[in-house]
């Protein structure tokens, strides 16, 4: 028997189990508190693992850390989300505090692991998994085993840059195409007067035609103005409460704002998945997180169309692209298989 842990932004989850993909005997879930940084999470941890210890008498620790790691140090390099997680001893910690054996992974790295052996991806050879929520993470899994490369972080899907343009740290394909990315994106485009490329407005009528490309462009407005309403209507008018469920429940209502948000996503992460099998060639493609729980027109339809785009035209059809089959207990049970390697 085994503990796994996995450490969120915003969700701590505590399980026990045999790390091969059975049914976990024991799960605690709970929500962070960001304000406490690293060291309130670890109470929690400590507080939720005494008692599984104490029934279960697991023999080791795996856990799933949101962010960078030094897998062999056993140390977390950097949280994102959270304060005071920068070059932490966690593996110590644990082995001190929770007085077990423990090994530390990324959670998206250990996510793909699980996926790959025990769920949508299983019995394939070469699988790639990506998790789109409110981040974008990456997992190579070969022959069972993640691909770490010679730094230890590899597959960073979500901070590839999309052209030649995307010259800064920040203009990545998460920041384009992750949950947060769209609800920003949106947030910006209702508080910010943005230009509007004239480019759609020219075509259809006589040369020189301006009274229609006015009205064109007045209509435009008027109907993205209706649309921007509706999105704070639907977050009581505070924009930081945009989701991207709020998002997907307004697209599926013909809101434009919100279809052309998926659109750009959906452009940026099948460039992205284009460029990863053009290198790479899987199997399989598992993606989870809770952007593909927008359903098959916002999501699946888009993506599969904007992979196919720019994938290496050989490659279309070698390919499957696959929603991961594990849920919310995924990190968990990668975690569990990672404690239970020898």
């Amino acid at each position: 028997m085994f503990l796994g842990i996995e450490i969120g932004g915003t969700k701590l989850q505590v399980g026990v189990g045999l790390g091969d993909g059975s049914a976990l005997v024991a799960l605690e879930r709970r929500e962070v508190d960001r304000a406490a940084g690293a060291a309130g999470i670890r109470r929690q941890i400590e507080a939720l693992s005494a008692p599984l210890i104490a029934r279960h008498r697991p023999q080791a620790v795996g856990i799933g850390f949101g962010g960078p790691v030094d897998r062999l140090a056993g140390r977390t390099l950097k949280s994102h989300q959270i304060d005071g997680w920068t070059d932490y001893p966690l593996a110590d910690w644990c082995r001190q505090v929770l007085g077990l054996p423990a090994k530390i992974g990324n959670d998206a790295d250990l996510a793909g692991l699980a996926e790959a052996r025990f769920g949508a991806g299983r019995g394939r050879r070469v699988v790639f998994y990506t998790t789109v929520g409110s981040g974008i993470g990456g997992a190579l899994v070969l022959d069972g085993q993640v691909f770490l490369g010679g730094a230890g972080i590899a597959s960073e899907i979500g901070h590839l840059r999309p052209g030649l343009h995307a010259d800064r740290p920040e203009l990545t394909v998460e920041s384009l195409a992750s949950g947060w990315g769209m609800a920003a994106a949106l947030q910006a485009q209702l508080t910010e007067p943005i230009s509007r490329p004239l480019e759609p407005f020219l075509s259809g009528g006589p040369p020189g035609d301006e009274a229609d490309v006015r009205r064109r462009l007045l209509a435009a407005d008027e109907a993205d103005a209706e649309s921007g309403e509706d999105l704070r209507q639907r977050c009581g008018g505070n924009l930081d409460l945009l989701t991207t469920k709020i998002i997907a429940e307004a697209a599926e209502d013909g809101n434009r704002l919100a279809e052309a948000a998926f659109r750009q996503a959906a452009r940026a992460l099948g460039w992205a998945l284009g460029q990863m099998i053009t290198l790479l060639s899987p199997e399989a493609v598992v993606i989870g997180g809770g952007v593909p729980l927008a359903g098959e027109n916002l999501f699946w339809a888009p993506l599969r169309e904007e992979v196919n785009r720019y994938v290496f035209p050989p490659l279309r059809g070698t390919f499957r692209l696959l929603p991961a089959g594990l849920g919310e207990e995924v990190v968990v049970h990668g975690a569990l298989a990672l404690a239970a390697e020898r």
